[in-house]
């Protein structure tokens, strides 16, 4: 495990330079995390992480990602520490209150998300805050695992068009493929580790959202500035797929699957 301070490189990933530079300050629950997960995944998993470069290395961020698997974050978590970043993703409310899990997580900076209370805007107000500190905020705009029936992206919330067009940070894409053949979507909730599949993960350039800025925060704007986002991100996954995204994101409010799950990251 490297220091949180040193400036060296850090080792290539299947083949591929990672980041280079100092990371910030981790501290000590974050440390933990990465203590915990990271061997576990360079021991059971193989990596296909490309893009480093499009992330910032400084400054406050936003980074969006679909969402195909309850293993996402650890893949997720992993790549965005591998460009030298920290990353603050927004999550289930419950998964904090679990006794010790949800003392790590909360101690670690990862930031919660209330459903249907008058608490779900304290996930975007400390998200802003986190930006606005120069922090790397993680957001799950689907708000749940895809229903897609091919695990493309849907159509997303708008709290990460909200906070990117609110505090002027840049938005980057990143897409995965590979979390669901370890933990799969939905159906029989079981964990595959053998053989060790490769976890696929890209990171596009910044989201162009200048046709947006300085303009009044409406629904409509956000919801324009969204789909924008979003298709970026279907963008990406289909660099990894190598295959060509939907022209028309799945949207479940036009189908009968319902949103009974939406256990991570988004504000409204």
């Amino acid at each position: 495990m490297t220091d949180g301070h040193d400036s060296h490189q850090e080792a290539a990933v299947n083949g591929q330079r990672t980041a280079e530079g100092p990371r910030p300050r981790r501290g000590f629950w974050f440390g933990l995390v990465v203590a915990i997960v990271k061997p576990f995944m360079l021991t059971w998993t193989k990596r296909d992480f490309r893009g480093h470069e499009n992330v910032p290395r400084t400054g406050g961020m936003v980074f969006v990602t679909n969402h195909i698997s309850h293993f996402d974050p650890f893949v997720l978590g992993l790549y965005i520490w591998e460009c030298r970043r920290i990353p603050r993703l927004l999550g289930k409310a419950s998964l904090f209150k679990l006794p010790i899990a949800g003392r790590i997580i909360t101690s670690a900076g990862q930031i919660p998300v209330y459903r249907d209370s008058a608490e779900a805007a304290d996930a975007f107000r400390a998200a802003v805050a986190a930006v606005e500190k120069g922090e790397c905020v993680g957001v799950y705009p689907e708000g749940t695992i895809t229903r897609d029936p091919d695990l493309w992206p849907m159509t997303g919330k708008s709290g990460a068009a909200r906070i990117a067009l609110m505090t002027g940070c840049p938005v980057i894409p990143i897409a995965n493929w590979g979390a669901q053949e370890v933990f799969a979507s939905y159906g029989r909730l079981r964990i595959r580790l053998l053989p060790r599949k490769t976890l696929r993960v890209i990171a596009g350039p910044p989201v162009d959202l200048s046709a947006f800025q300085g303009k009044p925060i409406t629904s409509q704007l956000l919801h324009e500035a969204t789909e924008v986002i979003m298709h970026r991100v279907a963008d990406e996954l289909g660099v990894l797929r190598g295959a060509t995204p939907p022209a028309e994101l799945f949207d479940p409010r036009n189908h009968k699957a319902v949103e009974d799950d939406r256990e991570d990251g988004e504000t409204r």
